[in-house]
């Protein structure tokens, strides 16, 4: 056997259905790949477990809500001018340390962690220094 016939896959079979045919088996599909459901459908003998459904929809869906949280605090935030307005007052010597530069540092560093956490629950990822569930 030629080395090129081994890593060819047979043509590719086509069907037409009409819309409602095609409705129809996507709906009995949920949600499932249809070429996957309709090849389960043919050989269900031989392939007793139905495909698993997809789950980059529902997954993607999560992380567009929390993305969009964390865009629309951003877009609603002052973070980027205060900072450079701070950054401005330290270079020429004209920060004074006060109550009220503390406490908008403060909102800013709890802004920025809102939106870290945020950030990292909407992509699925574990926080560092998360506790493990040992009490500590």
């Amino acid at each position: 056997m030629d080395k090129k016939d081994k890593n060819t896959y047979p043509p590719p079979f086509s069907m037409r259905f009409t819309k409602e045919e095609r409705k129809s088996l996507e709906l009995a599909a949920a949600g499932r790949p249809l070429a996957a459901y309709i090849r389960w459908l043919i050989f269900k003998e031989d392939m007793p477990d139905m495909p698993r459904k997809r789950t980059r929809g529902e997954t993607a869906s999560q992380d567009h809500i929390q993305l969009a949280k964390l865009l629309g605090a951003l877009g609603q935030s002052r973070i980027a001018s205060n900072i450079n307005q701070l950054a401005r007052a330290a270079n020429s010597g004209s920060l004074p340390v006060n109550e009220e530069i503390t406490a908008s540092l403060k909102e800013s560093v709890s802004a920025i962690q809102w939106m870290r956490e945020t950030l990292i629950k909407g992509m699925g990822i574990k926080p560092q220094g998360e506790d493990k569930g040992d009490g500590k």
